[in-house]
Formats: structure tokens, sequence, C-alpha cells
């Protein structure tokens, strides 16, 4: 519909009890309702959750598309906005409750005149104010919320979600696009049509698919912003963030293979994007130095039927963007006829994309031993983990420690 502003688009399986709390947040929006219609990717077939939608018929316009596939975050969110009619897309969870003013205060403030900005909401009561892992969960009142609600309207919230804080604000300012949440954001439907920016559904599990996401709307030159007086509460669920953390080690290397940038390695390697901002000018001048006017990299194929890594390969520009390879180090190691390799990616080997010991041999070649300690201890660390055999040339005598 022309006049539609805001498509909320809600990722969906066995959550009734709090998409319910959700829907009820949305029907008490102060923006009119039929301003706004809410789509919802339900991987299942539930007779159930029909049922709740009729329940809100009159209160909330609500499309559904229902498919019974296995379950995939970026994959419900995709038939979702696929189905949008909205000027603009507004991805929310399905535990994700908006205070009544969100959407009024999203529209008027960073959308009515046409702005083209991927704007982030503050969510609360996200993991990183959870000690441990949900077992059970005790469902609570909407007049709960409501409660909240107001207390939080007068309230200083900058510190309820840490992307809002002081201390983020440099990491936020050099990578803005590492702390997109699909929790609450929004973007404008021309843009996602223009640019084909639906999420990458090779994320499979738990993980990096919203920074993903962000990382290829910030490329598209569109503003990532931290909005203003948009926010929600996350509401609780069973987790198990064991299970979380195996899926985020699978999903970071198939966001490193796709994306094999610096500052990735760095936030994966050395605890976060806090450390990877302060890290990120030291690194980038020691990489350069000990690539010596070339750039670093990896190198994986087949030695004598064994599979092996190089790790410290001089790289130089390619065409198309991809890199060829400069080493004569290389060269000797897999001989020189282009295929002798299988993979090369611009990576200095801090964060590898490999499984645990995916290879038999790992070579770490010379430049890496000119690299400061700190970083040759991470790379020969990661070498450790996805080699059986660390193969390394000697650092030279300064650098020794």
């Amino acid at each position: 519909m022309a006049d539609t502003k805001l498509s909320i688009v809600i990722p969906y399986k066995q959550r009734l009890r709090n998409i319910r709390a959700v829907f009820t947040s949305l029907a008490e929006q102060t923006l009119d309702q039929g301003e706004f219609e809410v789509v919802v990717g339900a991987m299942e077939y539930d007779p159930g959750f029909v049922s709740l939608c009729r329940e809100f018929t009159g209160r909330l316009r609500i499309v559904s598309v229902l498919t019974a596939e296995d379950w995939n975050t970026s994959k419900a969110r995709n038939l979702g906005i696929r189905h949008a009619t909205g000027q603009v897309v507004v991805v929310l969870d399905a535990d994700v409750a908006l205070a009544p003013d969100a959407l009024r205060t999203l529209w008027e403030r960073y959308y009515q005149h046409g702005q083209n900005l991927c704007v982030q909401g503050q969510v609360f009561g996200y993991d990183e104010v959870i000690d441990g892992d949900v077992d059970t969960v005790e469902e609570q009142p909407y007049d709960v919320y409501r409660a909240t609600f107001a207390e939080l309207a007068g309230a200083d919230r900058s510190h309820l979600d840490p992307r809002w804080s002081p201390e983020y604000a440099a990491a936020f300012a050099r990578f803005p696009w590492a702390f997109v949440r699909t929790g609450f954001m929004a973007l404008p439907t021309a843009t996602i049509r223009r640019h084909g920016l639906l999420l990458d559904e090779g994320f499979t599990g738990w993980g990096a698919e919203d920074q993903e996401w962000g990382l290829r709307i910030s490329r598209t030159g569109t503003p990532i912003v931290l909005g203003q007086g948009l926010y929600g509460i996350h509401l609780p669920h069973r987790r198990d963030f064991a299970a979380q953390d195996r899926s985020a080690t699978e999903t970071n290397r198939y966001y490193l293979a796709k994306w094999p940038r610096l500052e990735l390695e760095l936030a994966l390697a050395f605890g976060g994007w806090l450390e990877a901002d302060r890290l990120y000018p030291e690194a980038e001048r020691e990489l350069a130095g000990a690539a010596a006017g070339f750039r670093l990299g990896v190198v994986r194929g087949t030695v004598g039927g064994a599979r092996v890594l190089a790790v410290g390969a001089l790289l130089g520009p390619g065409r198309d963007g991809v890199r060829s390879v400069a080493d004569p180090e290389v060269h000797a190691l897999f001989g020189r006829a282009p295929h002798a390799w299988e993979e090369v990616l611009p990576l200095a080997g801090f964060a590898l994309p490999y499984a645990d010991g995916a290879v038999e041999e790992c070579h770490l070649l010379p430049p890496v031993a000119r690299l400061p300690e700190r970083y040759r201890a991470a790379v020969r660390k990661e070498a450790e983990r996805v080699a059986r055999k660390v193969l390394a040339a000697p650092a030279p005598a300064a650098a020794v420690a």
C-alpha cells in the first residue's frame, strides 16, 4: 500500500508467548495503525500462531509468510523483507517489545523526509546482562512491561545498551557496521531493493549475520546511526550459551572467509571490537612494515598429497580485486602454477576461517617473524589450532623478546 510508512519484519519460530507481547507492544504504538504493517517470516506451520494473529485482527495489519523449512534466522527475515510494502523496513526480533513511541519517533525523526539511513534502536536486556544459561522462563503479564516502559521514558538510557555508551564511541566511529543488530533496526525499502540487501542465508546458526549485513549496508554509502528515543525490551527466553558460543565460532569463520579484513581478525583474536579499534592503527603499521611494500596473506593448497597452509605470504595487486602471490617462498613451497594453491586470502593470520586441524602443515613465512611478539604469538596460536604441525621461520634477533 502506497501510504504504508513502515513494515515491521519479524522472524519467528516457537516463541508464541513472546511474540504475543511483541504484537501487544505494536498494537499500543502511538503511530497510527494504518501507517504500518507487521510482516512475519514464520518457519513452521503452527495453528497456535495463526490463532494469535487472528486475535489481533482489527488492531494490527499482520501478513504472515509460512514455511516448514529448518530454522534459519536470515531466511526468516528475508521471507518478510521480500513481502514488505512499507517505505521503511524495520527488522525486529520476536523477543523485542517496543516502547509506545518507538515507531512514531523512528518515522518522524529519521525517515519522514526520505532520508537514506540505517538506524539502530536500543534493546535493553540482551545477553550482555545475563550471567548464565536460561533454562526456564516465567511468563510476565504485559502490565509489567508497560510499567517498565513508563520508568524508562524518563531515565538515562545510554548505559542500558553498550553501543550508546561513551566507551564504544571511537569503535563505532571506525567500524559502525560492526554494531548493527537486527533485534531492532531500520533501513529504507528502496535501498534494500536497489542494492539487493537481503541477509546472507549461508549463516546457518547464531552469530554474525547482522554484522555482515551491516558491512554490506555500509558499503553502499548508507550511513549507520544510533537512534535516539528508539528503544525496546528484550524479553527473556531459553538460552544455552555453550551452544551459542559453538555456533558463533562457526559463523565467525564463515564471515571471515567471506570478508577477510584486518579489523575482523583483530576483533576475533584479541577480544572484541574495543580492542580491534585500539589496535588497528598499530597493527596496520606493523603489518605494512613486515610486508615491505606488499600485503600479507595466507595461501592454502596441497603439497605431495598433504594439505598445507602458508601464513605471511607476500601478496601484490591483482585483477578484479583478487590478490596475486608475489612471494618466492610460496612459489618454492607450492610451485609456480596458479592452480598449485586452492585459496589466497589477504589475512595476517591472527584469525583464520578454517576448522581445528584443517591442514597437515602450516608454514609461518619470514614476514611473520618480523612482527612484534604479541602479533607473532597470535599468529602462532592460530596456526597451532588449524594445523597438526607448524613450521616457523626464526625471528630476527631484534624481534626476539
